[in-house]
């Protein structure tokens, strides 16, 4: 599996948009997930969604997500954590 910036980027907004019912071009890195109409129960498929694809273990608590180590202030914060997940579980 390839996974350059761009392909984990081009994905993850994939899975943003298909959860958001929009296209991706809809999806900016400065959209909030509010601003995109999603719900908490749309995060957390989201979530489930992106740890599938990239077969990564997000560090994100759906009970309390002011919590976790996850940042999800915005579709960039994701992005980055993405990124970092992914290197570091596949090093």
């Amino acid at each position: 599996m390839d996974t350059s910036v761009s392909d984990i980027k081009t994905r993850v907004i994939e899975i943003i948009a298909e959860q958001a019912v929009l296209e991706p071009s809809d999806v900016t890195m400065d959209s909030t997930l509010e601003d995109l109409g999603i719900d908490s129960l749309g995060l957390v498929e989201s979530i489930f969604a992106i740890e599938e694809a990239f077969d990564i273990s997000v560090p994100f608590n759906a009970n309390a997500p002011q919590e976790s180590e996850f940042d999800i202030t915005s579709v960039a914060s994701i992005l980055d954590g993405i990124e970092k997940l992914v290197a570091e579980q596949h090093g």
